[in-house]
């Protein structure tokens, strides 16, 4: 990626906390929904490396956002000025390394979602083994009407080996937002706000109680399933980035304006 340029905002933190056979993983910046700076992707890839190293400790990863009112609302739009196509490209390629850390960790892996999963943070929590939300929260990438960009061909494989092809078509087409209670039967657990922190020990205490080789193996097994086949598709990604349409996209967010798309 080319250089990172100085945070003016608040960088926010991803913090890690180990204890009982569970680490949280907490995308703590609750003033802007969660949404993550390159520092927290970059301690969020260092939580998943120190994890993988204590394996034999660590039984159950789980991850939330701090607020109680997001899970993470997708990559801080103001990071995305004066982004190039080929930045664009770079910056799926980062993305990529951080979601792939995730998957790639042999525990099983518990997104806890309170309120919004947007952009980047619909890939966090669905690259998650499994999702505990509480009603009405709502999961999706509206790009299509507020920035312009696109969605790598790996996280659209993720999406639509979770969710299916016509349902990830209507998201993404249609910049729906849909809550969860309208998501395909076992994709999320729905738990009512005042249960949830209870609801989380069941299932944390649950899964350290099963066979950790079963569940690692099941893992990789469906994860060698699902990277079989991975396109290209560097030239799709810098169209979007490199469009005059992407550069709209974030002008007309951060002047909270209609864009004015022009396909180009």
């Amino acid at each position: 990626m080319t250089s990172t340029p100085p945070l003016s905002l608040d960088a926010g933190t991803t913090r890690l906390a180990i204890g009982d056979g569970i680490a949280t993983l907490t995308f703590d910046r609750p003033a802007a929904r969660n949404a993550m700076t390159w520092r927290m992707y970059e301690e969020l890839y260092a939580a998943c490396r120190e994890i993988l190293a204590r394996t034999d400790e660590i039984k159950v990863a789980v991850l939330r956002g701090a607020g109680g009112k997001a899970f993470v609302a997708g990559t801080d739009i103001e990071q995305f000025r004066d982004f190039s196509g080929q930045d664009g490209v770079a910056y799926e390629a980062r993305v990529e390394t951080y979601v792939s850390a995730l998957e790639a960790l042999p525990m099983p892996t518990l997104a806890v979602v309170e309120g919004w999963a947007v952009g980047g943070g619909f890939i966090l929590a669905n690259s998650c083994d499994l999702r505990i939300a509480t009603p009405g929260s709502r999961f999706g990438a509206p790009i299509a009407r507020t920035l312009g960009n696109g969605l790598s061909a790996g996280n659209l494989r993720r999406l639509t080996s979770t969710l299916g092809v016509g349902l990830v078509k209507r998201m993404l087409m249609l910049a729906e937002m849909p809550a969860v209670e309208t998501l395909p039967p076992g994709y999320a657990e729905i738990v009512p706000p005042e249960a949830l922190e209870a609801r989380l020990v069941e299932v944390c205490t649950q899964l350290k109680g099963h066979a950790p080789l079963t569940m690692q193996t099941a893992k990789e097994a469906l994860r060698r399933l699902a990277t079989e086949l991975q396109p290209s598709d560097s030239d799709l990604i810098r169209k979007v980035y490199g469009s005059a349409d992407f550069k709209e996209g974030i002008a007309s967010f951060l002047e909270k304006r209609r864009p004015d798309w022009r396909g180009r």
